[in-house]
Formats: structure tokens, sequence, C-alpha cells
């Protein structure tokens, strides 16, 4: 068994260079997934933007009894997105490393939007795995999250444990992952270097405090969203729908910017429209 407990949060590494498209995507040489082992048991992968603009990232977290895959992408069609090959290739290498009987897996979301949902089908007819459905009572109901959204709850993933936090606000089912070993907080579109849609102010303030709340007391080693809009120049993003972004920061944020993330709710809190905020752009959509 492995002690998911012992010397966390464990470090992991980010020295990666995300691909970010190809001038023409049709003669992209790079594949249609990009696989980067953060740690020894958790994986982040890319969509290559070449096959779809939204380039989501994924996370694989594997633990003593079952693995969690999060989101399954922006494209439908294993032919152009091989999400389900992709994810049982790791899950058998890492079992070849680690042997155990019934291992299964279970696929949820940050939320519910079709570019992070579009695959879920690859894993209809997959054996021992749980596909969690991204409506708000599928969710709510598989993790046993009542009194939503006023409290948190856990995953445990054999050993592994990991804090539930909801976050709606951009989706009404949104979820926050808090992965106890390696310390990495997972907001979906809730925050990342890109364009934050703010669907419900209310609710998106609030999702945000409760964050600030949960970070004020857990050790968190990096905020981890599932996208990538911004170039390298604070406040300026790439146009919806690019393809090929050279000039990309790290996906990497901290707690830091959810302090941020707070003051610019707050000075834009009677404003409409778009409003540029260095490593982010808020974006009201009422």
């Amino acid at each position: 068994m492995i002690d998911f407990r012992r010397g966390a949060p464990v470090a992991g590494s980010l020295d990666v260079v995300w691909h970010a498209g190809w001038p023409s995507p049709k003669h992209d040489p790079a594949p249609e997934i990009q696989v980067h082992a953060y740690s020894e048991h958790t994986v982040i992968l890319r969509q290559n933007k070449s096959v779809h603009f939204e380039a989501p990232f994924l996370f694989l977290l594997f633990g003593n009894e079952r693995a969690l895959l999060l989101d399954t992408g922006a494209s439908t069609d294993p032919a152009h997105f091989p999400l389900r090959d992709t994810v049982d290739r790791l899950v058998a290498d890492w079992l070849q490393r680690h042997p155990r009987p019934g291992y299964s897996l279970v696929v949820a979301h940050t939320h519910g939007h079709g570019d992070h949902v579009a695959a879920d089908g690859q894993f209809a007819d997959r054996p021992r795995t749980t596909l969690v459905g991204p409506r708000l009572a599928e969710v709510t109901a598989a993790f046993g999250l009542t009194d939503w959204p006023h409290r948190t709850g856990t995953l445990d993933l054999g050993g592994r444990v990991l804090d539930l936090i909801p976050g709606p606000g951009h989706h009404r089912a949104a979820l926050v992952f808090h992965d106890r070993h390696t310390g990495l907080l997972l907001t979906g579109d809730s925050l990342y270097p890109g364009r934050l849609y703010i669907e419900d102010r209310e609710a998106y303030s609030a999702t945000v405090d409760r964050l600030l709340d949960f970070c004020s007391t857990r050790p968190v080693r990096h905020v981890l969203g599932c996208h990538i809009e911004m170039t390298a120049t604070p406040g300026e993003d790439y146009p919806r729908g690019t393809t090929y972004q050279p000039d990309e920061p790290p996906l990497q944020l901290t707690a830091d910017h959810l302090r941020a993330l707070r003051r610019a709710l707050d000075e834009t809190a009677d404003r409409r429209g778009t409003h540029p905020c260095g490593d982010f752009v808020l974006v009201y959509r009422d």
C-alpha cells in the first residue's frame, strides 16, 4: 500500500513546456494529447489546440483502490481525441509498477460545459468505471454533497483523499478539487490564466470566499485551472478560437491569485463586460 499521507503535500514537477498548437493545425506534428507526469501518482494531460481551440487540461490521479480522471475534454471522436486509449495506457503502466487486483476508475468533472465532458461516451462501457454525470443532482448524489453549496465533501481514492469544494458561479454544478497528497487545488474554469466567465456574480463571489477560507487552513502548492488563454503580457489574452499560442504563461497560479481575484471582483462589482486583471480577465455574462 502506498502511504499518500507521508510528507504531504509532496512536491511535483511543472518543468514542462505545454504544446500550444501549431501555425497550421492540420500539419501539427504533436500528438492529440500531451501527457506530463507531475509525480509518480499524478498525471496532467492537455488536449492539443490543433484538435480543439479550447485545449483543456485534464487530471489523472492514482490512489490505492481507484484512479480519478477529472474532465474528458472538448472532442468526442476517439479517432481525433483518443482519451480512453491514453488513460487505459496510463492506468496499465501505473498498475505494472504498483500491481493490485480490481482497480477501478472514477470519471468526474470540474463542471459540465461541453469542453470538459465531450469524451464521456468513450468511458461508458469501460469495465470497473464509475462515470459521474455533470448535472447538479448527479454531482451532489455521487459525492454526498448535502446542503449545496455550503458544505464541502471528500473523495477517497484509497488512502489518497481529495477535498471537494462547491464552486458555482461559472457553472451551477462546478466543483473544485483539493488533493491532500500533492497540495494541488484544481479549480476548473473558476480560476486559471485566461477569461473567467462569470454567469452568476453572487454565487461566483461566494465561491471565491469559500476557496479563500479553505486555503487559509490548508497547504496549497499550486492552483491549476483547465485552460491557458493569456499571453505572457499581463492583461493581454489570446482571442477566443485561437489555435496557436506561442507566447503562453505557465498554467500554475497560487493562492495569492485568489486574493487578487477577490480584489478584482470588489473593484468591478458595479460594472459589466470585460475587465483585464493581470494574470486573468473577468468577463461578466449578465
